[in-house]
């Protein structure tokens, strides 16, 4: 469990800094086909699918790497 929580920090901080330092490599993120984006002139809703099935294909794989 330690290990886990190790590695999911050096995770957040790295992605941290690459929000920070480095915003365009992440411009892909949200705006895939598949992402739901409704605004009208009151409203804006967005439900990112596909986004979000890759960051759990991506993750998923990244722990069973490190599981075994």
């Amino acid at each position: 469990m330690a290990r886990l929580l190790i590695f999911a920090g050096l995770l957040l901080i790295a992605t941290g800094m690459v929000w920070h330092f480095a915003p365009w490599l992440l411009n892909w993120f949200g705006k895939l086909p598949g992402d739901i984006r409704y605004a009208s002139e009151r409203t804006r809703f967005f439900f990112p699918i596909t986004s979000m099935l890759i960051v759990s294909i991506v993750v998923t794989l990244l722990l069973n790497l490190f599981r075994r």
